[in-house]
């Protein structure tokens, strides 16, 4: 590698200045910089009144069409640059059409351009974060493109790579097995997630079959997009078997846990021992199943904790299913009546009061049985 002497940085500082004096100080680069200014300052002034004027408006037509409604406030929120863009475009054309230099104005307009298409696009993705990465990292590449310095990027990051036998990795590799890594996992998450709430509609399948097949959807996509988004890139799986069932190993000894949980969440999920809407003890926790998930069941109490219980608790520990077979739950009551009264009398009493709750079944019917002698009382049940 060529290192940086001092009379080559002095040859690229004098180009630097040469450049700037002759580009960025002449007159043709500041009535176009003048130009961009003032569309700025015009699209600025304009954003005040349009949005007012059209928030006005959400009363109206807007309010009951959610759909426009957002419409309008993902192009507020570009409005300014909307403007901006418009402008300058005006002026390019212009600038060609009197002979004008229009170099930076071009250049700036595309830019502009990328910029505008690039954010309202990422307003379609839910996440912030996601959206705003994504939003960086093609206006970055659209930004290259239009200067024409992609090209020489892609050339340097290709550069930088090392050699294992017949594997070659670079930089360049590496960026886009993350970009297509991302997309494609993105892509099968959404579509598993479309996935699971279609099966969740269906009458057909059982609660458990429906998270079953669920989770067996969302792991086949996960998949199938890691390896095309290797294989997208050019790189061989074949090549990374042993270091993959090395990192496999690793990560297997590492995560007993997390993989015990994952194996007995499929078979809870394949017995159908637990399901969700089942009523369950486990230990000193009742309550109802309100999801199952990869690692752990969702168990809602009746004064509203939800607790997280690992599948494996549920496969190695007892667990109360009060709705494994069916619904039926029999309630016990005691009530002691006195040694002088009459036991049949009271017996048939309490079978009475039992008949007239309304969520009592006339099949299988109460019943009422002596339990014990107190002290002072005969315990009924």
């Amino acid at each position: 590698m060529d290192l940086v002497t001092s009379e080559k940085f002095a040859d690229w500082w004098r180009w630097l200045a040469q450049w700037a004096n002759e580009s960025l100080l002449s007159a043709a680069t500041g009535w176009q910089l003048l130009v961009l200014l003032a569309g700025f300052a015009l699209a600025s002034l304009l954003v005040g009144p349009v949005r007012n004027l059209l928030a006005s408006q959400k009363s109206g037509f807007l309010q009951r069409h959610a759909l426009f409604s957002r419409g309008i406030d993902r192009f507020l929120s570009q409005f300014r640059f909307v403007v901006w863009l418009l402008v300058s475009f005006v002026a390019v054309e212009v600038a060609k059409a009197m002979g004008w230099p229009h170099q930076l104005l071009s250049i700036a307009t595309s830019l502009l351009a990328a910029w505008v298409i690039i954010q309202i696009a990422s307003g379609f993705i839910g996440n912030r974060a996601l959206a705003g990465m994504f939003a960086l990292f093609a206006w970055t590449v659209a930004a290259l493109n239009i200067l024409g310095w992609l090209q020489p990027v892609m050339q340097t990051l290709d550069r930088i790579a090392f050699q294992a036998g017949d594997f070659r990795f670079s930089l360049l590799m590496l960026g886009k097995a993350v970009l297509a890594l991302g997309l494609l996992l993105w892509l099968a998450v959404v579509l598993s997630t479309f996935i699971e709430r279609r099966l969740k509609d269906s009458n057909d399948l059982s609660p458990a079959m429906q998270v079953l097949l669920g989770k067996l959807v969302k792991l086949a996509l996960i998949v199938i997009a890691i390896l095309a988004g290797l294989g997208a890139v050019g790189i061989d799986i074949t090549t990374l078997a042993i270091f993959t069932g090395a990192l496999g190993f690793g990560i297997g000894f590492g995560m007993q846990k997390v993989v015990s949980n994952l194996v007995s969440g499929l078979i809870l999920l394949l017995d159908k021992s637990i399901k969700p809407g089942d009523v369950i003890t486990i230990g000193d926790t009742y309550g109802w199943v309100n999801s199952m998930g990869a690692r752990y069941v969702s168990l809602v109490t009746r004064n509203g904790i939800e607790y997280l219980v690992p599948n494996e608790d549920l496969i190695t520990q007892q667990v109360e299913n009060w709705s494994y077979s069916n619904k039926l739950v029999r309630q016990e009551v005691i009530f002691g009546v006195s040694y002088h009264a009459d036991i049949r009398l009271a017996m048939r009493l309490g079978i009475e009061a039992a008949n007239e709750t309304d969520r009592i079944l006339t099949e299988p019917k109460p019943n009422c049985f002596i339990r014990g002698f107190g002290d002072s009382s005969v315990d009924l049940i």
